[in-house]
């Protein structure tokens, strides 16, 4: 099967800032994924914290076994690599990036049944700004997905807003001040779908998402990509690696000539005190909007009471 988005979509996705395609990825796919993400999980259960490859979750003990993060995933697994530069995937992306497109990242984040860790609000253009915002982010559901466990949440239109604030006390936290920012959170829409549903949010969008205390997982695989024309503002000094940069196409050819646009950009520095994945990051933010696993347990009434 060949994906396509129509003119329609295209034009929804440039207006609205995001877009939902329920079926897109093959039952195969599907299956494939889901069984090497099962097999990476087991491989985590001695840990006693995170390390380059597992994101676990506070909560995480070898008698409990908890991931929150898959750190690239491509790394360890040919099915996710391979997921990458398909057809499922570039098909979807041509009408809106091109036909030069560069593979940026991947990630998968997990949330378990009762206790999957929320992700507070913020853009991923304030992680990793370009020269241009031809930059999207690719969503794959493993499972189903609805308002209870947790889903994507965005804020349509906010993809041509400002360079949203996400530091505090002069660092990096990688999320925005929801007291602070001039943001109508209420607009929220959940990006919800059967499992096999293909997501898109652009760069520049604000999103996040709450803590997961139902009794079904949400698994989210993500994919970054942007236009082959589209650079790095940080990163690309004299050591960097244009091999492995070309590298990275998934379609078309790469270009020496970065397109540059007027966006607005806030540079992610100085970098976070608390390095590793965005959950980490966040742990420094000076407010929070969703409700976390302890707060959420530390609220819960002691029974007699």
């Amino acid at each position: 099967m060949t994906n396509t988005v129509s003119a329609e979509q295209v034009q929804s996705y440039r207006e609205n800032g995001y877009l939902v395609l329920p079926g897109a990825l093959p039952a195969e796919t599907l299956q494939a994924i889901r069984d090497e993400t099962d097999r990476i999980v087991q491989g985590c259960a001695a840990l006693t914290e995170s390390d380059g490859l597992y994101d676990l979750e506070d909560s995480h003990s070898p008698d409990a076994p908890r991931v929150r993060r898959i750190k690239n995933p491509v790394s360890v697994s040919a099915v996710f690599k391979d997921l990458t530069s398909s057809d499922t995937i570039t098909d979807i992306l041509r009408p809106i990036l091109g036909d030069n497109i560069r593979y940026h990242h991947g990630k998968m984040n997990m949330k378990h049944a009762e206790y999957g860790a929320p992700v507070e609000w913020h853009t991923d253009w304030a992680f990793y700004p370009h020269t241009n915002d031809d930059v999207l982010e690719v969503g794959i559901l493993l499972d189903d997905c609805d308002v209870v466990n947790g889903p994507l949440l965005v804020i349509p239109g906010s993809h041509t807003g400002p360079a949203y604030n996400h530091h505090t006390d002069g660092h990096f936290c990688g999320a925005m001040d929801p007291r602070a920012e001039e943001v109508d959170f209420d607009k929220a829409v959940a990006l919800t779908g059967p499992a096999g549903t293909i997501t898109l949010h652009h760069v520049r969008m604000v999103h996040g998402s709450s803590l997961n205390r139902s009794d079904h997982p949400r698994r989210l695989l993500l994919y970054g990509y942007t236009a082959a024309d589209a650079w790095p503002l940080t990163g690309a000094g004299a050591d960097f690696d244009l091999a492995a940069f070309d590298a990275q196409m998934v379609a078309g050819e790469p270009t020496l000539r970065p397109r540059l646009e007027s966006v607005p950009v806030q540079l992610p520095l100085p970098p976070a005190p608390l390095g590793g994945s965005i959950y980490e990051n966040q742990k420094t933010a000076a407010s929070r909007y969703f409700e976390t696993y302890e707060s959420a347990r530390d609220a819960e009434p002691v029974a007699g009471s």
